[in-house]
């Protein structure tokens, strides 16, 4: 009998979120950054929700997502060899840094990281339905980061441009968080940046946060949680 139910209706599904220190939630000591925080809302009694895997990398690049991604998301089926039924990505910025000096080459070539993105997400779409949110505009005021890495606004910008379309390209939904930021303002955006002028602190990734709650693509995963997420933490919704 049993057989004949969807598995989403009998058991919560499965989410892997696969990136870099985004996604692992580096400058938030005090609620791990926007995953975390989801995966804790997922994962109440009450709710019987979403089992939800942080798989972020600190300085992972998109070539070192696409080494792991399937051994990760094979590993996360948790019951009866079941794999995930969601991958959420998010990649891209550490590619598009500058190295030694602000004119000096990219991480990862441009033209390179073309290629990688769409091997990425051709890999992960084999797998199973795919979200991707964007990176977050940096301080460039602070860099360099780590007296090695200049990040700077031009170069997210066309990274992340060649990202959507390449997510669009595939149907994939893609959330574009750099665009949002931007347009809420320079006195906005460094109040919720860390000192070192790359990672959102706790402020930023609460930001993220309502950023993904709200977005539509996401919405459709939790959706019957999502009057219990705004009961639980009306300090999350604030004015943009």
């Amino acid at each position: 009998m049993q057989l004949s139910i969807p598995p989403n209706h009998c058991q919560p599904l499965k989410i892997v979120a696969l990136g870099d220190s985004l996604v692992y939630g580096f400058g938030d000591p005090e609620r791990g950054g926007w995953v975390e925080q989801l995966r804790r809302w997922w994962m109440l009694p009450d709710r019987g929700g979403h089992v939800l895997y942080n798989l972020g990398v600190r300085g992972d690049r998109t070539q070192q997502v696409a080494q792991r991604l399937e051994v990760e998301f094979r590993h996360r089926g948790e019951l009866r060899n079941r794999v995930p039924d969601l991958i959420i990505l998010s990649v891209g910025v550490n590619d598009s840094a500058r190295l030694a000096r602000p004119d000096g080459r990219n991480y990862t070539d441009f033209a390179v990281f073309e290629s990688e993105i769409a091997s990425l997400l051709d890999m992960a779409q084999q797998l199973c339905p795919v979200l991707f949110v964007g990176m977050v505009p940096v301080d460039e005021s602070k860099m360099p980061f780590l007296d090695c890495f200049y990040y700077n606004h031009s170069d997210q910008y066309r990274y992340k441009e060649a990202t959507r379309h390449a997510c669009l390209k595939r149907r994939i939904p893609y959330l574009d968080i750099f665009e949002r930021w931007m347009e809420r303002g320079e006195t906005w955006r460094l109040q919720r940046l860390s000192v070192d002028g790359l990672h959102p602190n706790t402020l930023g990734y609460q930001a993220l946060l309502e950023d993904a709650i709200a977005w539509e693509a996401l919405a459709t995963y939790h959706s019957q949680s999502h009057h219990h997420l705004t009961q639980l933490s009306p300090v999350q919704i604030s004015k943009h």
